[in-house]
C-alpha cells in the first residue's frame, strides 16, 4: 500500500482567542496527483495548509511522506513540503532575489556552492533570468515575484509543493503563466484557491472545507456543482 505523502488525522486547531479553526479534520492525499482545497473565507483552508509544515500544531496527527510532523522533525519536514504563501512579499525579505532563493538551503544547512546552483537551477525552472537575479524583490512585477516564491521552495528540493491562493493579484495572463509553469513542475500540489476555473485545471480532485470540516471530497466538478461554487 503506497504511504499518502499528506496523511491529516482527527486534526483541532483553535485560534488564540479560542476561535475553532479545524474542527476533528481528517484528509489524505495526493499520492502522485494535486489535489484542490476549496471552501468559503474562514473555512480552515490556510490554517490546514500551515499544519503541513508544522508553522501551527494542533491536537491530533498530521504526518509527511509517513514523517510525523513534530518539533523533532520539522527542518525535514519543512524540506519535504514546499509552501508559498498567498502573499509572495511574505517570502521575498532578502535585498536581492538571488538571495531570497538562497535563503532556504542555506537555512538547511546546504554549503554555499551547492546552494548557489540549487537557487540558479530553481530560477531556471520557474522562468526569471540572470538580469533579474540581482534585482531587489520589490522591483518585480506580481507575477515574477510569485515565480520567485516559487523558486525558493524548489531549491529546498521539496517532495511536495503547496500553494495558497497562488492566483491572487495576477492579471489574466498572469494566472495562465502560472498555471502552466505548475503543470509543468512534476510535483504533486495541494492547491487553496477560491478560482474554480484553476482548480479544474491543476487537479482532478477536490475537498471542500466548510468551519473546519471537510464536508466533501471528490472530482472537482461534482464538488463544485454540490456546493454551488461556480463562478
Amino acid at each position: 500500500m503506497t504511504t499518502p505523502l499528506v496523511d491529516v488525522r482527527h486534526l483541532t486547531y483553535r485560534h488564540p482567542d479560542g476561535t475553532l479553526a479545524l474542527n476533528n479534520l481528517s484528509l489524505q492525499g495526493p499520492a502522485l496527483g494535486n489535489l484542490a482545497i476549496l471552501g468559503p473565507n474562514g473555512s480552515g483552508k490556510t490554517t490546514l495548509l500551515l499544519h503541513l509544515n508544522g508553522t501551527l500544531q494542533g491536537e491530533g496527527c498530521v504526518r509527511i511522506a509517513g514523517l510525523e510532523v513534530t518539533k523533532k522533525n520539522l527542518d525535514e519536514v519543512r524540506r519535504r513540503v514546499g509552501i508559498v504563501f498567498q502573499n509572495a512579499d511574505e517570502q521575498l525579505f532578502m535585498p536581492t532575489v538571488l538571495d531570497g532563493v538562497l535563503f532556504g538551503p542555506l537555512n538547511l544547512g546546504v554549503n554555499e556552492r551547492e546552494a548557489e546552483a540549487r537557487a540558479v537551477t530553481a530560477l531556471q525552472q520557474v522562468g526569471i533570468g540572470r538580469e533579474l537575479a540581482g534585482r531587489a524583490p520589490y522591483h518585480l512585477s506580481a507575477g515574477e515575484k510569485r515565480r520567485v516564491a516559487i523558486a525558493g521552495v524548489l531549491a529546498m528540493d521539496p517532495e511536495i509543493l503547496v500553494l495558497d491562493e497562488p492566483t491572487t493579484s495576477l492579471d489574466p495572463p498572469g494566472q495562465r503563466a502560472l498555471l502552466d509553469l505548475l503543470l509543468r513542475l512534476p510535483h504533486p500540489k495541494i492547491v487553496c484557491t477560491h478560482d474554480v476555473t484553476f482548480a479544474r485545471s491543476i487537479s482532478e480532485r477536490a475537498v471542500f472545507l466548510i468551519n473546519g470540516e471537510v464536508a466533501g471530497d471528490g472530482p472537482v466538478a461534482e464538488i463544485v456543482a454540490r456546493f454551488g461554487w461556480n463562478s
